[in-house]
């Protein structure tokens, strides 16, 4: 497994909010400086689509905050905003894989085009294709 991953948003959450619901090997790879961590740009838009229609259950989170300092919490976490390419929205739209999440399929498009393990508890990812830790 490489040393370069791809951190799914609810990850991203957890670390911010709930770090004891991620796993030891979660953790481990997070907090290893030998590490390069990415976040897709798709996180910043999930957190704030699934914030508009009520689906963030995160009491403390308060997005609109989030969002204006996500450059700001992106750099302590650690972590390189992986921008969102016409070659990875092509590759996610392409995928024959049944599952539908828009926000999961563009992380899977760049894990699988930069090399990337996804670091998510979400076993949609393998069906996806892609290296997954948990």
């Amino acid at each position: 497994m490489g040393t370069d991953f791809l951190v799914d948003t609810h990850v991203l959450l957890f670390s911010f909010y709930e770090p004891h619901r991620l796993s030891l090997a979660a953790r481990k790879a997070i907090e290893n400086p030998d590490h390069v961590l990415y976040v897709s740009s798709t996180s910043a838009w999930e957190i704030a689509t699934k914030h508009r229609i009520g689906k963030l259950n995160y009491p403390d989170l308060n997005v609109e905050e989030l969002l204006l300092e996500y450059p700001a919490h992106l750099a302590r976490f650690g972590a390189i905003e992986l921008a969102i390419l016409s070659t990875h929205v092509l590759y996610a739209g392409s995928m024959k894989a049944p599952h539908k999440d828009p926000f999961d399929r563009i992380i899977a498009a760049q894990a699988r085009l930069e090399n990337l393990t996804v670091i998510s508890a979400d076993p949609a990812f393998d069906a996806l294709g892609v290296r997954r830790l948990w």
